[in-house]
């Protein structure tokens, strides 16, 4: 069963594997990169080890935005399999920021993603990198969230092509071209990403990486970041029951308390609330989405007491900011009035609470 606890002491990280400079580095991101709105917000990698056959139809709270996850004969592209595409990402996104022309088909030395996504590089390593790339071609979306402007209303697969290009005798691949879906790559053009920790590569659980996901994208800089079990495992699109579901975070809740290991945020319950504290480890010149970084006045804390009586305007605060980076809405014009009319319509909706 996905995150089942051990009964070990072993270390909740894999081994570093890593003997080369991380390209996960400021320098490749160096244009303040965006949130990746659409595949952050949304579960669109499965988090089961095993071949997964069951498709998925997820909905924000308005239920005018949806997404579709279908799988092919071979199941859905798992978050393991996601490596591939942040290594392409990552390419494309240091491209950019060097002044190259870019497209959406990216060709990469498999022994270099293996070596950089922290993967063994013997036989198992590359097997198991032609099955990622199978499923993620494989696995079909459709939805009508926004990517980098553009509004996809058809089916499309993650990546569309993938090819070897180079073999060597034994079989194993050498050289590889990824052809981008238009979806990614819109988010790619838009620098709609965030820049992740290498330790992510490291996070044994599937679950453990979807979390770090998440608390990546909606906590960001924050102090901290507040969300009930039931809506928390609807964004990490855990099958489980509610009950398993909590049990499968509290073993990692408790295994981060003994470790540390969940990179630059700490996770604690609150009674049915999960709490994603930031460790303040990030590096400072990362930048987040551009709701992270919209700063508000001392006045509009005040405006927005008024404007919403009873409620905490911290907590206010960070769910108006995960409302725009989930939207992925660009920064207001006036922060403090757009802030102000959130919390009024809040109001107006659920009252006092």
């Amino acid at each position: 069963m996905v995150g089942e606890i051990t009964k070990d002491v072993r270390s909740p990280l894999l081994p570093d594997r890593q003997d080369q400079k991380d390209f996960f580095v400021c320098d490749i991101f160096d244009a303040a990169p965006k949130g990746d709105i659409a595949s952050m917000a949304h579960p669109i990698f499965s988090l089961s080890t095993k071949p997964d056959h069951l498709p998925r139809r997820y909905e924000d709270e308005s239920g005018k935005n949806y997404v579709e996850v279908r799988p092919s004969s071979d199941g859905l592209a798992t978050i393991h399999d996601r490596d591939v595409l942040i290594y392409c990402i990552s390419q494309v996104i240091a491209a950019l920021n060097e002044g190259r022309q870019v497209q959406r088909v990216v060709r990469i030395k498999a022994y270099e993603l293996l070596k950089a996504t922290n993967r063994v590089t013997d036989g198992r390593g590359y097997k198991a990198l032609r099955a990622a790339l199978v499923r993620l071609q494989g696995t079909q979306i459709e939805t009508n969230i926004t990517t980098g402007g553009t509004e996809q209303l058809d089916i499309f697969s993650i990546i569309d092509r993938a090819r070897i290009v180079r073999e060597t005798r034994d079989g194993r691949m050498q050289e590889i071209e990824v052809e981008l879906s238009d979806w990614v790559f819109n988010a790619i053009r838009a620098q709609e990403v965030l820049t992740l920790h290498r330790n992510y590569f490291r996070l044994r659980k599937p679950l453990e990486r979807r979390l770090y996901e998440l608390a990546r994208k909606h906590c960001g800089r924050q102090r901290q970041w507040r969300v009930s079990l039931p809506a928390l495992q609807r964004k990490c699109g855990s099958t489980s029951t509610l009950r398993e579901f909590r049990r499968l975070v509290g073993a990692i809740v408790d295994q981060d308390a003994a470790y540390d290991h969940i990179p630059d945020y700490a996770i604690r319950f609150d009674d049915d609330m999960v709490v994603f504290e930031n460790r303040g480890t990030m590096d400072p010149v990362v930048c987040d989405s551009a709701a992270d970084l919209i700063r508000l006045s001392p006045q509009a804390h005040d405006k927005a007491r008024a404007a919403a009586p009873g409620w905490d305007v911290h907590y206010l605060e960070q769910a108006w900011r995960s409302w725009m980076a989930d939207g992925g809405l660009d920064a207001p014009r006036d922060a403090d009035k757009a802030f102000v009319g959130f919390c009024a319509k809040w109001f107006e909706k659920r009252g006092r609470p």
